[in-house]
């Protein structure tokens, strides 16, 4: 017997060692590949948004999520802003560098605020919510972040003003000079 388990033993050894090898490729393969820094935010919101319809008084699942719950969570995140904006009172509002401290509330920034709700759409349909009942989407969260970038602007004395877009450079050389080549010296 004891040679059969010994023969038995030296090819099992052979079968172990790529038995390791499997189980460290499927260890690989179960990890998951390191995350983007746009990924990992925008999981990390995903899950905090989820953790905030938790805790509401009673819980909300995901699914019954709308732009209400979303506004609510905007305005919820305030509290842990840090972009000072001057209420329409305070002696320093409408100064883009204000020459002394006020009392005046720390926000969540636009742009911020305008991210996180990009983030925050696109992990809704990546989680399987339909397009069309995407509530970060919907034109009230649009006009809230409007309304959000206007105050700010005018609270710091400047006007926001949309980028243009660049046109592709090598198109707008072909439409003012037909006979542009790449190879121009």
């Amino acid at each position: 017997m004891m040679s059969n388990n010994k023969g038995k033993d030296v090819a099992e050894g052979s079968s172990s060692a790529s038995a390791a090898a499997a189980d460290q490729q499927q260890l690989k393969q179960a990890q998951p590949a390191q995350l983007s820094r746009y990924e990992s935010q925008k999981r990390r919101d995903w899950n905090t948004f989820g953790q905030y319809l938790r805790n509401q008084r009673p819980p909300v699942a995901l699914s019954q999520s709308n732009s209400n719950h979303v506004l609510d969570f905007l305005r919820y995140l305030d509290q842990f802003g840090k972009t000072k904006v001057h209420l329409q009172g305070c002696v320093f509002f409408g100064q883009p560098e204000p020459p002394g401290p006020c009392t005046c509330p720390l926000r969540q920034a636009w742009g911020s605020l305008d991210a996180l709700i990009g983030r925050l759409r696109a992990a809704y349909e990546e989680n399987g919510g339909l397009p069309e009942t995407n509530p970060f989407a919907s034109g009230a969260i649009r006009v809230y972040l409007r309304e959000v970038r206007d105050s700010q602007a005018k609270a710091r004395g400047i006007p926001y003003k949309k980028k243009k877009k660049k046109r592709n450079l090598l198109k707008a050389n072909l439409d003012h000079n037909p006979n542009f080549t790449m190879h121009q010296s």
